[in-house]
Order: structure tokens, then sequence, then C-alpha cells
């Protein structure tokens, strides 16, 4: 149920292997236990996402890093889904249920400036050389030899993102302000508010956990299918003629996706080859919506007043699909970027 973020930087240095889910894409705790024993011993690290981006599923991070201790492995929580909606605590060392590592994206918690942070165990991060090298990593360097520097400096090569760190200081700021329990509630009255909706839409299909009366147990993250529509359709619709933007495709999560969708290995082979031939106009996926802490309810209204009109066939445009990339586009429309973004400086007038 990983990321991509959470699985190909591994597949690179290790052997990996994916723990199960369910039909619904809950992890499946029983596989997650059996290749613990399996691999008794061998086991580095457990990666888990705190939460699943697809379909707002959370896991027991606690248990599961335990379980991950006894094994011989350190723990890490893929927080960046997770912490714009719930606090993460990582627990004291001498806790056997304790995070080692946690990751985070800035963007996700409404900071601009495009950095994140990966948080863990100081005796870890001094060991080892870094991973990128340049500027800022050493202490000292001669031809012949290179002495790193200690934490956090071996591992942040190049001028630092300060700009974007004090604006990720200031985000945590007022997230903690406006209080963590008050954020999962206004995202569970939302959450509940359009499954209820979602359930009289014609043609709607729900994935993951689709019962209103779970919405505190999970993120506001509702992945949905509508019959006969392509979800870059859908998502094209609800964009140019109602505003709102919704996401379509995979989610940088095509296996977990895959598995949603009831997709066997042939039907997947299958629609590898004709996206690595470069057509995408059947690419499997879905449209997502999902909410933050600025959402409100008339808006979720708005939304399935949208969505009702779609499903009826009842949108006003005519739309073409690239093949090459699958998106949809009105017919006659194209955006106007250089107006919205003027590149060039306006010419300079006499004198």
């Amino acid at each position: 149920m990983e990321h991509h973020s959470d699985d190909l930087p591994f597949r690179a240095v290790a052997q990996v292997a994916h723990v199960a889910v369910d039909a619904q894409g809950r992890l499946d705790e029983v596989d997650f236990d059996r290749l613990l024993r399996q691999h008794q011993g061998k086991v580095r690290l457990v990666a888990i996402t705190g939460a699943s981006n697809v379909t707002g599923y959370l896991n027991p991070l606690h248990r599961l890093a335990e379980k991950a201790h006894a094994a011989g492995a350190l723990f890490l929580a893929d927080c960046a889904q997770l912490a714009p909606h719930r606090a993460v605590d990582m627990r004291d060392l001498a806790d056997p249920a304790h995070l080692d590592f946690v990751v985070l994206s800035a963007h996700k918690m409404y900071a601009p400036y495009g950095t994140g942070a990966l948080i863990g165990r100081t005796d870890i991060f001094e060991a080892g050389e870094p991973d990128v090298r340049g500027g800022g990593t050493v202490e000292v360097v001669t031809l012949d030899s290179v002495a790193w520097a200690g934490p956090p400096d071996k591992d942040e090569a190049g001028s630092p993102n300060v700009v974007g760190a004090v604006a990720l200081a200031l985000a945590l700021r007022e997230l903690g302000a406006i209080g963590m329990p008050a954020i999962a509630r206004h995202e569970a009255e939302l959450t509940a508010h359009a499954l209820r909706g979602l359930r009289r839409v014609s043609g709607v299909r729900l994935f993951g956990d689709a019962d209103p009366e779970r919405a505190a147990e999970r993120l506001g993250v509702i992945p949905f299918g509508l019959d006969g529509a392509s979800h870059f359709l859908v998502a094209a619709i609800l964009g140019h003629e109602y505003g709102i933007g919704v996401r379509s495709g995979c989610f940088c999560a095509h296996p977990y996706v895959l598995r949603l969708l009831g997709m066997d290995r042939a039907q997947s082979e299958a629609s590898r080859a004709r996206i690595l031939a470069g057509d995408r106009s059947e690419m499997p996926g879905m449209t997502r919506i999902s909410f933050g802490l600025y959402n409100t309810i008339e808006e979720v209204d708005r939304f399935l007043e949208a969505l009702s009109v779609v499903a009826a066939g009842g949108y006003r445009g005519r739309y073409q699909q690239d093949p090459a990339s699958g998106e949809y586009r009105p017919d006659g429309w194209a955006p106007d970027f250089e107006a919205a973004f003027p590149l060039s400086s306006p010419a300079a007038g006499p004198g």
C-alpha cells in the first residue's frame, strides 16, 4: 500500500519483501507477521506508511513497530500523508513500540518552498557515508582523503533550503495552534458527509472503507470510479466546468491501485505494454477527492452536485483525449500560459 517514495528507493539497495493487503486495501497483518518470521534475523528495516494516500487507511504504527523491533529490525514510518491530519508520537527509544524514523513532506503540511524532513536516531546518522556528496558534507578534504561532517550536515549536501525550513516550522506551529484533534474532527465530519452523498450518486463505485460511521478512523481521502467514464474525463469535467480540483490516475501507488481495482497479472501486464508503447488512453486508475483543514461542508455539497451532473451525462463541454497522456481537454480550448505566467519583459518605450 506504499507510495512509490516509500518503496522504490529501497529496491535500489536491498532485497524488498512486500506485505500483502486485503481486497479492501487494508494491511494484512497476518502476512506481516509471516514475513517477519520467514526472514527472522535478516530484516534490517520495516517501512510502513502511516496513512494511505489512496484510501486514507491508518496503520497501527506502534503495534507494527513493536513487532519489527522484536524481529531485530529498525522501523520507519512514512508520515507524509499522516502528519497534516494526525499527531505523530515517536515515543522514547526505551519503549519497544517507538518509531526509529519518521518522514514528512512540507508541502502536504501547507508549507511552500519544497522541503521535508527525515527524523531519526543520531547514532544511525553518525554511521556510514552520505548518500549525496558535495559542499557542506565534509570537515576537510585532501586529494587523498575525506573526513565527513557529523549529522545533520553530512546528509544535507549543497546550500540549505533555509526559507523552506522556516516555512515548515511556521506551518507546524500553526497546525499545533489549531490543534490536531480539532483538525481530525473537522475532517471526519467532511468525510462522513461525502460518503453519505456519494452513495446517492448513480454509478459511483467507492474503494476502501465506505462506511460513514467509521470516518473518524481514517483520513479524508476518498477514491472512486464512475461507471462508463474514464477517471481522466471525470477529473477534467470537474476541473474545467466546476473549478473542483481532484486527482486521477494511480496516485504514485501503482501496485496498490491495481490491487484495489481487482486487476490480475495478465491485465496488469497488458496495461503496462500499452503505456510503454505511448498509449495511456485506457490507463487504469481512479478519481480521488481529499480534504484539508480549509474545506467546508458547502464545498462537499458542490462536489456532490457536480458529480451527479457528470454521472447523468449533463456536462456542457466536448472533450478530446490525448492518448499520450490519457488526459482530456475541452475541444477548442487550451490554457493561455503566457497570460497567466508572463515570461517576457514588456517592450521598452521610447526615450
